[in-house]
């Protein structure tokens, strides 16, 4: 049952109030694009009477996370876009409670007829069958291995993992077949299966990417709320690194005028720390994320909004007769085109590569990361059959 919080129409959040809640990446139950129904919002009077004595009257807080257990048929997903570079990824949760303003996962949760605005980072969901549907599909007579990603569109390492472990049990199948992973993550949580991932690093099956985004704990308050603290994250980086494991640190997305500055002090910040490569993505707005975005701009940095939004467009080449909505439409701002969506086109995105270029040659850090080896792979029901010798 869908909760009370308001469901906002998109054309709404540019003039919606401005307001913020400590934890939460949006207060905004933003409506999804296969929304079927509309709702306006219509005053009680209590608004003004806030507005008159705003001291009688409670804030309303964000609601706390919910998770809804699932048992899932599929874990693999395929992919064939030529700009990731993995054909497989696994995604123990849905929707993530890091509450990352940007994240290009939001647009997800539509397909679960949920928000991707506040339901995305307050109703989440476990794949609680997620090691064994997995076990099955290695064990598929069709099935070639090849270097899996988790966490492509959630947190693998999100809160809600310290109990449920599913990641880590995910990890300990990888761990009996020998099958070769990657891990990106923005929680600390992931120096719990150093024990793990030490062990596949060493014969070349894993390795390790954690994004930074910002050195500065109190942009990354409000950038990505529940996600570990920059500091905390260089401190993961340097304990896989110290324990073997190959780490990549992605600085994704780099948002024009708010986090770019930061470039060269996260690169040196992650050598420091014994990163061995580093990379970078614009920052990205597909789909609700583009709205979302705009109104928490408006929240945190209303005197910069235009210029950042402006930026964002010409990194993504959008026509000037798109930059502006009207009645009909929204304002364009991202275009998914293959080869430049991640890395953007034109001057600013050629300084942006040159800027990371530069700084990781500076710091000894490569842009790319060793291959991993898919020959040692033993499917489960090899595993199980006794030897006749």
């Amino acid at each position: 049952m869908r909760r009370s919080i308001p469901i906002v129409p998109v054309s709404g959040l540019p003039d919606a109030p401005a307001q913020a809640a400590k934890g939460r990446g949006t207060t905004v139950a933003i409506a999804h694009r296969f929304e079927a129904r509309g709702r306006d919002a219509e005053s009680d009077g209590w608004d003004e009477a806030a507005a008159e004595a705003p001291d009688t009257v409670d804030t309303p807080a964000a609601p706390p996370t919910e998770v809804r257990e699932q048992q899932v048929r599929q874990m693999l997903s395929r992919n064939d876009s030529p700009d990731i570079p993995f054909e497989l990824a696994v995604n123990p949760y849905r929707g993530c409670e890091h509450g990352c303003i940007y994240c290009y996962a939001r647009p997800t949760h539509a397909y679960l007829d949920l928000s991707p605005g506040l339901d995305f980072e307050t109703r989440l969901v476990a794949k609680r069958n997620a090691v064994e549907v997995l076990e099955r599909e290695f064990g598929a007579r069709g099935y070639r291995p090849s270097p899996i990603a988790v966490g492509s569109v959630t947190d693998a390492y999100q809160p809600v993992e310290r109990q449920l472990r599913i990641t880590r049990g995910i990890l300990e199948l990888f761990a009996r077949t020998r099958h070769p992973y990657t891990v990106i993550t923005k929680s600390a949580g992931i120096e719990r299966d150093i024990d793990l991932l030490a062990e596949a690093a060493a014969a070349r099956r894993a390795h390790a990417a954690l994004s930074i985004t910002t050195l500065d704990p109190a942009l990354a308050r409000i950038l990505e709320p529940r996600a570990a603290s920059p500091q905390r994250r260089l401190q993961a980086v340097r304990r896989l690194a110290e324990a073997g494991v190959p780490v990549t640190v992605g600085i994704a997305p780099v948002i024009p005028f708010v986090n770019d500055g930061d470039i060269e002090a996260i690169v040196q910040a992650a050598a420091d720390a014994g990163a061995q490569a580093v990379f970078h993505i614009v920052l990205r707005l597909p789909w609700e994320v583009a709205p979302l975005f705009r109104h928490w701009l408006q929240t945190h940095f209303p005197e910069r909004a235009a210029r950042v939004m402006a930026r964002v467009q010409d990194l993504h080449g959008i026509d000037a007769s798109l930059r502006e909505g009207d009645e009909t439409r929204a304002p364009r701002d991202y275009a998914a085109t293959f080869g430049q969506r991640f890395r953007g086109q034109g001057p600013w995105a050629q300084l942006l590569s040159q800027r990371v270029a530069r700084a990781a040659r500076r710091a000894g850090l490569a842009q790319r990361v060793q291959a991993l080896d898919s020959t040692q792979f033993v499917a489960p029901r090899a595993l199980l059959q006794p030897s006749l010798f």
